[in-house]
């Protein structure tokens, strides 16, 4: 079977997937022309076994594990310091999506001089950057949900304002991404289940985003299909290499396809996760069938292939939704978000931050922060019909 899940794609980037494959970080970095690497990881896996064996692997390597569940701008100032210090000429990224925004953005501003938030992803503002001064990168993921890896940009939060920013340029890339699925064996049922849930919504707001991308829709379609078929396998067992391997591979297929756009999905929960500190794939998971809901009449018609490609029980609008709601219900994502400790008592300002988030651009139905107060105070209570129309 391991034969059958190794590869090396080189879309969109350099990939080396397969069991094992971890044992190929000393070639990567050689291969990347990184000399002294900074290992950049969540603040969990500081005494990893994964983490203890690959700086044993790499020579003048150092480790940076301050990094927590919202990685915020006091994170990549502390790496940024660590890097420094050590003389370091290159990141390897080792976690899950908060480590690899992180190790990203420290790699990223690691040779700048202007402040971060010069480089929000704000028209070309991207251009401002010296590029010379982007340090490479290496993506090790250990959960299968935010696929960014294989993305060109870092979401971090700013303290001071407590929005989440994008920071932005083409060259964060990383160099190459070792996908090995015995990385998250380890991962518990509920946090598979969160970030797993969490690859499906990129794949579906990609999906419904509006706009001409047939590429986008297709890799979106396909990681939505895999994630239906292995997602419950890899929660029940696990130590399902095949079911690890697939739902790494899906998550990287969602970061690829919502280069088209995200949604509302995304446009509250990045507010919420700034206020709330929630984990953001759980908060992407309980929101999506309110914002499902909210977009019926813009998006029947691609539900209704949703519904048909996932061959599920019932068909259309509804049968995809019904799906939605049982699938959480499974997996053990809670209702509402008042399970998950956000009240309604900041719905304003959630509303007023997801309309200006650049999430929201991609609704297949236009929103304003009236429309988003009513979808975020219908997912707290946990009322579906609280969502309403549009207008």
């Amino acid at each position: 079977m391991s034969k059958v899940l190794r590869g090396n794609w080189n879309y969109p980037t350099t990939i080396w997937a397969g069991p094992g494959r971890i044992a190929e970080l000393p070639a990567a970095c050689e291969r990347a022309g990184i000399k002294r690497p900074l290992v950049v990881t969540d603040e969990g896996l500081i005494g990893a076994p994964m983490i203890k064996s690959a700086l044993g692997a790499l020579k003048n390597a150092a480790l940076f594990g301050a990094v927590r569940g919202n990685p915020a701008s006091s994170h990549v100032e502390g790496g940024l310091r660590v890097y420094r210090a050590g003389g370091h000429d290159g990141v390897v990224a080792f976690g899950g999506g908060s480590a690899l925004d992180a190790g990203k953005v420290v790699a990223f501003m690691s040779g700048q001089t202007r402040p971060l938030w010069d480089f929000e992803d704000v028209g070309d503002w991207w251009t401002r950057a010296d590029s010379a001064g982007i340090a490479p990168v290496i993506a090790v993921p250990t959960t299968a949900g935010t696929g960014s890896e294989v993305g060109r940009a870092g979401v971090i939060l700013n303290e001071a304002t407590h929005q989440k920013k994008i920071i932005f340029h083409p060259l964060m890339m990383p160099r190459i991404v070792i996908s090995d699925p015995e990385l998250t064996v380890g991962l518990p049922r509920a946090v598979t289940a969160a970030t797993g849930i969490d690859a499906f919504v990129h794949c579906f707001e990609a999906f419904c985003a509006p706009g001409f991308h047939p590429l986008a829709d297709g890799v979106a379609l396909e990681g939505m299909r895999l994630i239906h078929q292995y997602l419950p396998r890899a929660c029940a067992d696990g130590k399902d290499i095949e079911a690890r391997a697939y739902m790494l591979a899906a998550a990287s297929m969602g970061a690829t396809a919502f280069q088209k756009g995200l949604g509302g999905v995304h446009a509250i929960a990045h507010p919420v996760g700034s206020w709330f500190n929630t984990h953001h794939g759980l908060t992407n998971a309980v929101i999506l069938p309110y914002v499902v809901t909210f977009n019926r009449d813009a998006i029947a018609d691609k539900t209704a292939v949703i519904a048909r490609v996932l061959d599920l029980p019932g068909r259309g609008f509804d049968g995809f939704l019904a799906w939605v709601i049982q699938m959480r219900r499974e997996l053990g994502i809670p209702h509402s978000l008042a399970e998950i400790g956000v009240s309604a008592d900041k719905s304003d300002i959630i509303g007023r931050e997801a309309a200006i988030d650049p999430s929201a651009v991609g609704n297949p139905i236009p929103v304003e922060a009236a429309q988003l107060i009513r979808i975020f105070r219908a997912a707290v209570a946990g009322k579906l019909e609280a969502v309403g129309s549009p207008t």
